[in-house]
């Protein structure tokens, strides 16, 4: 399992990149380029060096954090994945590659795709002292048609990308990643009722294609949630006084929630159930809201008569596969 903080490597180059900048105007330029991206505007008012930085120092580590939290799905329901190859789709400064050259020592090419050139130029800087990421390939132009001319790869990732897509573009964009995905496509999206809906969509479209899903359902049955319920998660990452700065916060952590689809041209081995919420434990009994192999919701109850499955259940937290061996113990 990777760690939700940056790489010791990351931090470094982000730290050197920032030295002599204004904490108060990065913290501006971020304030205004999120805005930006929640009124559904994209990377358009990313147009310099200073805007990249900004927009880095400020989502880099809650995008981090969701990604590896997703990875660390993957390799937990598949742990013999070994792919060489990557291709992140919107990889803007480089976030998914990062994570994933940290999940997978077997990954040797590195292709990544955006039309934001000031995002490619930080990405490619900031790559420069990693070993594996200096040689990575970085592509610049509109996703769908740079996919068009990228190669096939073991591994897509598209994290925050389809949201700055309108229907029809986001059915296009999922058909060409599918294509270029040999054995595994992973998408991540904000982990509202929108983004939940965006990666549902994404997920019916390729199942019908062939894909099988890995995480986060335990099932390729259609979404047992119901309105206005959705299925999305959390990752906590910690933040540095910097951070705090720029996102104007008090709390020294973020939870950042996410909605992700792990699909794969191979069905699982196993198809453990998922936790959908925190669960809540009382000394009477531990009751989680699952998601079942079957593809139901079901709320289980682990009784503290059982003690092996109590002490068990007590250690559930929100996202969490469970594994046949480890029992749910409905009542």
């Amino acid at each position: 399992m990777i760690s939700p903080d940056l790489p010791a490597e990351l931090r470094a180059a982000l730290t050197r990149k920032s030295e002599g900048l204004s904490r108060n105007d990065a913290a501006q330029r971020a304030d205004t380029i999120s805005r930006t991206y929640r009124d559904g505007g994209g990377s358009s008012t990313i147009r310099t060096g200073a805007d990249a930085l900004a927009y880095a120092l400020a989502r880099m580590p809650a995008t981090y954090a969701a990604i590896t939290a997703s990875l660390n799905a993957l390799t937990e329901i598949r742990p013999g994945f070994v792919p060489s190859s990557l291709l992140d789709v919107g990889a803007g400064p480089g976030t998914a590659t990062w994570a994933a050259s940290e999940a997978f020592a077997s990954l040797e090419t590195f292709t990544l795709l955006d039309a934001n050139v000031a995002l490619r130029d930080l990405a490619t800087e900031l790559a420069q002292p990693h070993l594996r990421l200096a040689a990575m390939r970085y592509q610049s132009g509109d996703a769908r048609k740079a996919l068009a001319e990228a190669p096939e790869a073991d591994l897509v990732v598209a994290s925050y990308v389809i949201n700055e897509l309108g229907d029809g573009e986001r059915a296009a964009l999922a058909d060409a990643m599918w294509a270029k995905t040999r054995d595994t496509l992973l998408v991540v999206e904000p982990g509202t009722p929108a983004g939940y809906a965006r990666v549902i969509d994404l997920r019916d479209r390729l199942i019908a294609k062939g894909a099988r899903v890995i995480a986060p359902c335990p099932h390729d049955a259609a979404c047992p949630l119901t309105r206005p319920d959705w299925c999305h998660f959390t990752q906590r990452l910690q933040r540095s006084r910097a951070h705090k700065h720029l996102k104007g916060a008090d709390l020294p952590y973020e939870d950042e929630k996410f909605a992700y689809v792990v699909l794969s041209r191979t069905a699982p081995a196993q198809r453990p159930a998922r936790v959908l919420a925190q669960p809540l434990v009382t000394k009477i009994a531990v009751t989680a809201k699952i998601c079942t192999p079957e593809g139901i919701m079901e709320a289980a109850s682990v009784p503290h008569r059982d003690k092996a499955a109590y002490k068990r259940a007590k250690k559930w937290n929100w996202g969490d596969a469970i594994f046949p061996e480890n029992g749910i113990g409905v009542e």
